[in-house]
């Protein structure tokens, strides 16, 4: 009976996360269509349909598209690597913070605004605009390999000492961040400030195709970890006692999140709350399984990033929001609301 009852309750559970992926997918169909039609000009799906000027067919192609492309696909880097990482380290505070993809990333950024002006002209002429989204995933991928290496001892992954030196090497890149912020002009401040908050604004076809290679095979690749991370749940033992390769799932993982995270840092500022809130409500909905999770939050990242750009755009038109800051005003009071709801039931 028991058996029987425990077959029930997965089957249950399958039926009800395929439920959430359909109504996800849909959302993110739906966001995208609005988020297509909105904006300073009025250019609609069925504007599309009736036919599109040249201005129209500009605006776009080379405007709307591009940055609905890279919010969905920033949106669902940041929530799976927060799935990944909160899976990692059995912490639901985890986000990919932790590994110094932000520290090490906004550092990039910061050197590049500050300092690229000694550049040599034509290297300078060459980089162009990429400097900085280029100095920002270096600075991510820098941090997170040097933070691994301070982990590492005898051949495996100490996630404790990862958590700490992580906090570490974040005080460290925060202070010479600020060194940096203190050395700036009042041009290179406005800069630092609205990369930090995070925006879309810059979306371009060529900046997508940049990051593709470096998030599309992490949200592929991502649901192959599941069995590990479920296993992991249970212990570093058990799950080594169960045939998995622990150290192996640490490696895979770090730098999966590495390469997504950094990417989307790159590409598109801080943005924040989207890597540690989408867990929590698909935990909520789903359960923890992440043969679901991870599958589910690339579909709910992607459409909660989209929804906010949206807000970014028409909340103050024709000015426009970072959209950091309504990450942030969204995310933070559900963050509470679900620390309020599981503070009940042992959940953290």
């Amino acid at each position: 009976m028991v058996m029987l009852a425990e077959t029930t309750d997965i089957q249950d559970r399958s039926i009800r996360a395929a439920r959430v992926t359909q109504g996800l997918a849909l959302a993110l169909a739906v966001a995208g269509l609005a988020s297509i039609g909105s904006g300073a000009t009025g250019v609609s799906l069925f504007d599309m349909l009736d036919g599109l000027s040249a201005r129209e067919a500009l605006i776009l192609w080379d405007i709307r598209l591009p940055r609905l492309a890279m919010g969905a696909l920033v949106g669902a880097a940041l929530a799976v690597s927060g799935a990944l990482m909160q899976g990692l380290f059995r912490n639901p505070l985890a986000d990919p913070g932790i590994v110094g993809v932000g520290a090490g990333a906004g550092l990039g950024a910061v050197l590049a605004i500050v300092l690229g002006g000694l550049l040599p002209a034509t290297l300078g002429a060459w980089i162009g605009p990429q400097l900085v989204p280029f100095a920002a995933f270096l600075g991510g991928w820098a941090a997170t390999i040097a933070l691994y290496r301070l982990a590492s001892r005898g051949g495996s992954v100490s996630v404790a000492t990862m958590l700490l030196a992580g906090i570490a090497l974040g005080a460290l890149a925060g202070a010479v961040t600020g060194v940096l912020v203190y050395m700036a002009d009042d041009r290179q401040l406005r800069d630092l400030t609205f990369w930090g908050m995070g925006s879309l604004a810059g979306a371009s076809w060529a900046k997508i195709a940049a990051s593709l290679p470096l998030i599309v095979p992490v949200l592929a690749l991502s649901p192959l970890l599941a069995r590990g991370l479920n296993a992991l749940a249970l212990g570093e033992a058990q799950a080594r006692h169960i045939g998995i390769d622990t150290e192996r799932l640490k490696r895979i993982t770090i730098l999966g999140v590495a390469a997504s995270a950094g990417a989307s840092v790159a590409i598109a500022g801080g943005i924040g709350f989207i890597g540690i809130v989408v867990p929590h409500l698909l935990r909520l909905a789903t359960g923890p399984d992440h043969r679901f999770l991870l599958p589910n939050a690339a579909l709910l990242g992607a459409s909660l990033l989209v929804l906010a750009d949206i807000f970014a755009r028409t909340l103050l038109a024709p000015a426009e929001l970072p959209i950091g800051i309504v990450t942030a005003l969204v995310g933070a009071p559900v963050f509470l609301w679900i620390l309020l709801q599981r503070r009940g039931i042992g959940g953290l």
